[in-house]
């Protein structure tokens, strides 16, 4: 049963990850970009970190697996910070297009 459960958290820590590169390539500029990245690519790190884990089961490895998320959750708001941070002192503007706009 656990391995089950820690397949299903490894999966959908799979599928955020996939999300977030598709979102990173998609999205229309620097700061949706680095939203997609942070938030779910985050997520999805943390979930194959707890489906790790679950399935070893070793407390030297379940250890390793709460340092990387708190690691994870430390530095990546940080890092999208700083990023928009750089972003706006260069110039460059969030984008502004609805789309409702697109229908006019």
């Amino acid at each position: 049963m656990i391995d089950a459960i820690a397949a299903i958290l490894v999966f959908l820590g799979s599928a955020m990850t996939v999300a977030a590169g598709i979102g990173v390539l998609r999205l229309p500029d620097v700061f949706t970009r680095m939203h997609a990245a942070t938030k779910v690519g985050t997520l999805g790190s943390g979930l194959i970190m707890a489906g790790t884990a679950l399935h070893f089961a070793d407390p030297a490895i379940v250890l390793r697996c709460i340092l990387v998320v708190f690691f994870l959750l430390l530095t990546a708001p940080i890092g999208a910070h700083m990023i928009g941070r750089a972003s706006l002192r260069l110039g460059i503007t969030p984008w502004t297009q609805n789309s409702d706009d697109e229908t006019r």
